[in-house]
């Protein structure tokens, strides 16, 4: 029998003084009631209790022992009921990274629709267009648009293709370009978490072209590329949701039509658990429902 068990009769036994109503509120047998404390006694090398064959009553090591032990198992209790709570489906906290763009935009409702159904549940948001370290930076969950991760011990799961597209102002010298082989690398305005180079892959379904872009300016923000595409310095290769704006407006125009870049994809990621918590696992089948919806409510 563990110690935790053990002491947890003991202290009923201390309240109750009768080990046979200790043994029914417990479901065990009174048997089992008599061995466990015989077993602490043992362990301890004192006599818990006086027993009579009317009564049962403490020693005085027993009511020193029950005072001392009784605090740190109610820290035990607290900790299994607030770790069980954590895990279940509906309650507990969650921390989540997310990018910027969709931080501000599609996450919002998202967790109202989630708390609403789920109104125990907590969040801590993040709002980072880098990636992140889950496990160092202690996140349940984090929401990324990228290419596949290179770190092999991070669960991650695809949600949804996003695709992108070559964009360049209306006036530029971009918006007449025939071929991709027309663009050099001081042309092309480079996303990168990191704010460093960026390797474009173009394809036109029969051929690929390979571009080193950055060389002249890159970004960790799909918003500050698209402004600097719709002022005119380079070509932007972003996902629709960065320029739709842009576009609708006439500050952007669609480049290059024929030659599609590499899709990304919203991904979630997880920490390497051998199962998902209830309570991750809920949030990432409401988020994944909701998000198809909120995401054409934008384009």
């Amino acid at each position: 029998m563990n110690d935790y068990k053990a002491l947890k009769i003991f202290l009923l036994a201390a309240e109750k003084r009768n080990f046979a109503q200790v043994a029914r509120e417990l479901d065990i047998t009174p048997a089992g009631v008599t061995r466990a404390i015989a077993a602490l006694e043992y362990d301890l090398g004192i006599q818990l209790f006086v027993r009579t064959t009317r009564q049962v009553s403490l020693t005085t090591d027993g009511a020193i022992f029950a005072a001392q032990v009784q605090p740190a198992v109610a820290v035990l209790d607290n900790a299994r009921r607030d770790v069980r709570n954590a895990n279940k489906a509906d309650q507990g906290r969650l921390r989540i990274s997310a990018p910027t763009w969709l931080g501000k935009t599609i996450l919002p409702p998202i967790l109202s629709g989630f708390r609403e159904l789920y109104p125990k549940m907590s969040f801590e948001i993040s709002l980072s267009d880098g990636l992140v370290d889950i496990v160092d930076g202690d996140y349940d969950l984090a929401i990324r648009i990228s290419s596949a991760p290179s770190d092999k011990f991070t669960i991650w799961r695809k949600i949804s293709v996003v695709r992108r597209i070559l964009v360049a102002a209306p006036g530029s010298r971009f918006h007449a370009m025939e071929h991709p082989g027309q663009l050099s690398p001081d042309d092309c305005l480079a996303y990168s978490g990191e704010s460093r180079r960026e390797t474009w892959v173009l394809s036109d379904g029969g051929s690929s072209m390979t571009i080193s872009a950055g060389r002249a300016f890159s970004a960790n923000s799909g918003e500050v590329l698209a402004d600097m595409a719709a002022d005119g310095a380079g070509v932007a290769m972003l996902p629709g949701f960065h320029v739709a704006e842009h576009l609708r407006t006439g500050r952007l125009v669609h480049i290059l039509r024929e030659w599609s870049p590499q899709d990304l994809w919203l991904t979630l990621y997880y920490p390497p658990y051998q199962a998902l918590p209830p309570r991750i696992a809920s949030f990432s089948k409401f988020f994944e429902r909701q998000l198809p919806a909120h995401m054409a409510m934008l384009e």
